[in-house]
């Protein structure tokens, strides 16, 4: 933005050689009124020897900078440059940095968020402070490789509680002061201050606790022994892994409102958004994906807490290792076994997706120029891609080896920071293998590779032939290209990066002789794919049904089936044993579809053959989401959405009735929820609405009757009035974000006026409150209706963006784009805002990958119009007699 200055790579680099940064005391007093508060910072830090007349400065984003000192001299308040307080001259050896200063409390989830429930009038406020928003709350040397030890103390209101990073003790009149923090970086302190509800117990000697807003206490209560036996399951197992113990003096989980991540690995008090305190009834794979959040944040402690990374270049070796450690800690150590495929379902095509765009970067970057481009790679390929390729490492290295690697480097920098230079040294002295090699493939590329089968049978064998087609990038025009394989296109995908080395399993599946729904395993191959050329098996017996790539998804990579086997997957994909399997056809049809070999009413008929009979959870709700969201209202044209709509809520009905025994809740939930979703006629929905129940259960909650409201705003049946009783019925901050949401979705003239002056005039929502309306205003049913605003979006999102900062930034890139319009105006209007009005860098990013995704909708369209496409891996002339 105009009025900031983002800290550069080589800037951190020059002070990092020039300083030496020891001890922070941050005193904070929130009791000064409803828009600011008071930070007094003392900072002790040392300018290295032979750094005579030294010049740095000190990061602040004040309201109003009162004072500051260097070594008892008075600094000009005058002199502070947008966020930067220059320090002058400074001799080598020891000084202190005072500052004072009134600090803005946000509305977007930045900085110190300032919160009141409209339940009850409780107000809370709580600190993310992550990449640079501690300016916002207190002066800083900020950048990660300046750790310092803090000493922190709170003035609140009384009544409230303080949490903080260590343990906090009220020593009277509203007051709280902290332990003694271990050596942190600036971006991981941590304040959450309000009149809490706790539950505390301890573990391990340890004091424990989570923490919500009072109104949510009932349903914190209801799940605090999961929440906890979660937590210390973990634990413990973590401590199994590692040999460095927990590194801090307690260990709390603030629940907090209008959070913008999942949740932020504050050291000792880790802060999650509060929609994981369920109010409404939710499924075991939303119960499961809160527990993966849990082990996530709390492998933080030791990835990224207890060792840092030096420069945002690094970011994997936070994220990607907390999110393998996550879904693998959680596999072992809870009840919730199955989090492998819910990863493959909803993370692992959250990478793809990324990696496959013109904003593709590789997992680790050999440079990050500024903390503006930092601030964009918290994305699908630093998350699920690293993760991904985590778990290759391990398929590759082998658990003990990969583990003893970790403990060699939490001991080398423990408390410091590190590289992944340094990472991958730790490696390679537990390990006789190459992992420089590993790294420079994996870690240093960009891409997604795709692994094609060709299959020979004679003379009673089978052989299979797996091939590299290369890494997907981006797509050129759209010019029915064939590729190597033969197979037709809509568009010739255009090498993004090298390709890299598999380790797989190839599953071998018969049909089974006394089912002729279902497949049985005759056996897995392993199989070493390199990174040039490809491999071979070659067995005995009939050739098998399905030969199916990547069998257990170890790999990260797109596959394609030969002709017989996609022939076994229309028939039987249900019918396979293990749901990891079906998850990874699933994805390979997902993929198919986004790239334009696989007609969208495909996988809409293998949708309606085999969702019905499938019991995975995550799988039912992933296919569902994909078909309504990016097929039916993205991919078909508009003349062919009601016909798909029908089709999901046929599944649907056949789901509903499949669980009426009551044995099933977590599906009959799903089929619910999407069923109102795909409604096109009001009158059922209405009727559960009016009843408070769906016949047979279940009973409708709040979130279900703001589900059903907000579709029968989108229907044009219901208004005003009916959102208003409904509000008063549940005034709670889901119950505001409801109402936002069904007042924006009215078929209305006005109404998409308020809502859109809303959004981006008044600068008056949250970012919650913005989503909501965001949610609600775009609908494919109102293309009509909305259309005038498509051309209006650009500009104000320009304008909102430079405003309101990179929080609100990405929601309004995110969720107010208008991603139902799918037409070839829309793509240059989009193409001609990133050439001429110069987004923020949060905004650009998000609208780079919106119209990568609309440019690919209008291909699968126009694919679609000319009947260019093949099955996934058919050779074309046998996707020709077919038809398809």
């Amino acid at each position: 933005m105009a009025c900031m200055s983002v800290l550069t790579r080589d800037e951190a680099q020059t002070r990092a050689q020039l300083l030496d940064v020891h001890h922070y005391h941050v005193d904070l007093d929130l009791t000064v009124g409803e828009e600011t508060f008071d930070s007094r910072t003392l900072i002790r830090f040392s300018v290295r020897t032979g750094q005579d007349g030294t010049d740095t400065f000190v990061e602040l984003k004040p309201a109003e900078l009162r004072s500051a000192t260097l070594d008892g001299q008075p600094l000009d308040p005058a002199r502070l440059d947008r966020n930067r307080l220059p320090l002058t001259d400074l001799a080598p050896g020891e000084h202190e940095l005072r500052l004072d200063a009134a600090m803005r409390y946000s509305r977007t989830g930045e900085g110190m968020h300032r919160f009141t429930d409209p339940s009850d009038g409780e107000t809370y406020v709580y600190t993310q402070l992550f990449m640079e928003d501690v300016q916002r709350v207190f002066a800083a040397f900020d950048q990660p490789d300046l750790k310092a030890v803090f000493d922190l103390t709170v003035k609140a209101p009384e009544g409230w509680t303080v949490l903080t990073n260590g343990i906090a003790e009220h020593t009277g009149g509203g007051a709280w002061k902290a332990a003694t923090t271990p050596p942190l970086s600036t971006y991981l302190v941590a304040v959450a201050a309000g009149p809490w509800h706790s539950v505390r117990t301890e573990h391990r000697g340890l004091p424990f606790g989570i923490h919500c807003r009072r109104s949510l206490a009932p349903h914190l209560d209801a799940d605090a022994d999961e929440i906890l036996d979660v937590t210390r399951a973990c634990f413990d197992r973590y401590h199994e892994k590692f040999e460095e113990p927990y590194p801090f003096d307690s260990y709390d989980q603030a629940f907090v409102p209008e959070f913008n991540a999942g949740a932020m690995e504050n050291p000792g008090l880790v802060t999650f958004r509060d929609e994981f305190v369920y109010r409404s009834a939710v499924t075991d794979t939303e119960r499961q994906t809160r527990a993966m959040v849990i082990a996530h944040e709390m492998a933080h402690m030791w990835f990224g807490d207890l060792v840092t990374l030096r420069w945002w270049d690094d970011i994997w070796l936070n994220e990607s290792f907390a999110e393998y450690m996550g879904y693998q800690t959680t596999a072992e150590a809870t009840r919730f076994t199955g989090t492998w495929t819910e990863f493959g379902l909803s993370r692992k095509s959250w990478g793809y997706d990324a990696d496959q765009r013109p904003t593709t970067h590789p997992v680790a970057p050999e440079a990050v120029d500024d903390t503006a481009s930092a601030l964009l790679n918290f994305d699908g390929i630093s998350y699920a891609k690293g993760a991904s390729a985590l778990r290759q490492l391990v398929a590759w290295l082998g658990e003990k080896d990969f583990l003893a690697g970790i403990n060699t480097h939490f001991r080398r920098h423990r408390f410091g920071n590190a590289t992944l230079a340094d990472f991958i040294d730790s490696l390679a002295s537990a390990t006789d293998r190459d992992v420089h090699a590993w790294a420079q493939a994996w870690l240093r590329t960009t891409g997604v590779d795709t692994l094609v089968p060709t299959v020979r049978a004679d003379h009673g064998d089978w052989h299979l032939d797996i091939a590299h087609r290369g890494s997907s990038g981006t797509w050129s025009a759209p010019d029915a290209a064939k590729d190597r394989d033969g197979l037709k296109h809509a568009g010739s995908l255009t090498p993004g990066g090298g390709t890299r080395p598999h380790r797989i399993t190839v599953g071998v599946y018969d049909h089974d002789l006394h089912d002729a729904g279902r497949l049985t395993l005759r056996t897995r191959v392993e199989a070493d794919v390199p990174a040039t050329g490809g491999a071979g098996i070659s067995a005995g017996g009939p050739r098998p049904a399905l030969l199916l790539l990547n069998d257990g998804d170890l790999t990260y990579a797109k596959i394609r089936f030969d002709a017989e086997s996609f022939r076994t997957v229309r028939e039987n994909l249900s019918g396979l044993p293990d749901p990891l399997s079906r998850t990874v056809v699933w994805n390979a049809l997902r993929d198919a579809v986004r790239d334009g070999e696989l007609a969208p009413d495909v996988y809409l008929e293998t949708a309606r053959a085999h969702l019905p009979r499938e019991s995975d959870l995550a799988l039912v709700e992933a296919v569902l989401s994909f078909a309504r969201v990016h097929i039916a209202d993205r991919c078909l044209a508009p003349g062919q959405r009601p016909a798909a709509l029908a089709t999901l809520a046929s599944v649907c009905r056949d789901l509903i009735r499949r669980t009426e025994d009551g044995d099933h809740p977590g599906l009959r939930l799903i089929a619910v929820r999407h069923f109102i979703d795909v409604a096109a006629h009001p009158d059922t929905i209405a009727a559960w609405l009016a009843d408070g129940t769906v016949p047979g259960g279940p009973e409708l909650d709040p979130e279900l009757r703001w589900r059903v409201l907000a579709r029968l705003a989108v229907l044009g049946a219901t208004d005003e009035s009916a959102i208003a009783a409904e509000l008063e019925r549940d005034p709670s901050a889901s119950g505001q974000e409801g109402a936002a949401r069904c007042r924006a979705a009215l078929p209305d003239p006005d109404a998409k006026r308020a809502a859109w002056e809303a959004m981006f005039v008044s600068d008056d929502l949250s970012n919650y409150l913005f989503t909501a309306t965001a949610q609600g205003f775009w609908q494919p049913e109102q293309a009509d209706l909305v259309a005038p605003y498509v051309a209006r979006y650009y500009a104000d999102a320009v304008a909102l963006s430079a405003r309101r900062g990179p929080a609100i930034a990405a929601a309004a890139g995110r969720y107010a784009f208008p991603a139902h319009a799918v037409d070839a105006e829309h793509l240059r209007l989009g193409r001609a805002c990133l050439r001429e009005d110069d987004p923020i860098p949060a905004l650009r990013r998000k609208l780079d990958d919106q119209l990568d995704d609309l440019a690919r909708a209008l291909r699968v369209r126009e694919a679609g119009r000319t009947g260019e496409r093949a099955e996934p891996g058919e050779p074309e002339e046998t996707a020709a007699r077919s038809g398809v």
